[in-house]
């Protein structure tokens, strides 16, 4: 068989180093991306207490607007809110689904539950035991809690 001088090609040391290489390269890249979970956790929970907030601002502000004492609030786009009327909860969305949730137009991604003493909780999907927004309907206040979002 006749060999050619010109031939050209990678030897087997050559691939194999690149395979190392590769190897040590995804190595210490992976570990990088896998904790990526609890902080898209974290800032979705973040991220919702924000338009919360911005909902109970949006909420209180119509209801100034509207003159005090009237529930529930008729929005913009035509949605109602149920209110608070009276005391520090006056124009202050109420934890129900047509005070908050109504406001908020869309929770998706996280689950809803009243407790009594007008607080409301929303735990995103996956989170843990301190992974929530905490809603007081009494008062407007919006806590985010993300202690357990892993």
């Amino acid at each position: 068989m006749k060999t050619l001088k010109n031939e050209k090609g990678f030897t087997l040391v050559e691939l194999v180093v690149v395979i190392v290489v590769l190897g040590l390269l995804a190595a210490f890249a992976v570990p990088r991306f896998i904790d990526i979970t609890t902080a898209a956790r974290t800032s979705s929970v973040n991220g919702f207490a924000g338009g919360l907030r911005a909902a109970v601002a949006v909420v209180k502000a119509q209801y100034m607007i509207n003159g005090t004492g009237t529930s529930p609030v008729t929005m913009a786009d035509g949605t109602t809110v149920a209110v608070g009327t009276a005391g520090t909860a006056a124009g202050v969305p109420t934890g129900s689904v047509a005070g908050i949730q109504s406001a908020m137009n869309d929770i998706g991604g996280f689950t809803p539950t009243y407790v009594l003493g007008g607080t409301s909780l929303f735990v995103p999907s996956g989170g843990g035991a301190t992974c929530r927004v905490e809603y007081n309907d009494t008062t407007g206040l919006v806590t985010a809690l993300t202690g357990d979002c892993s």
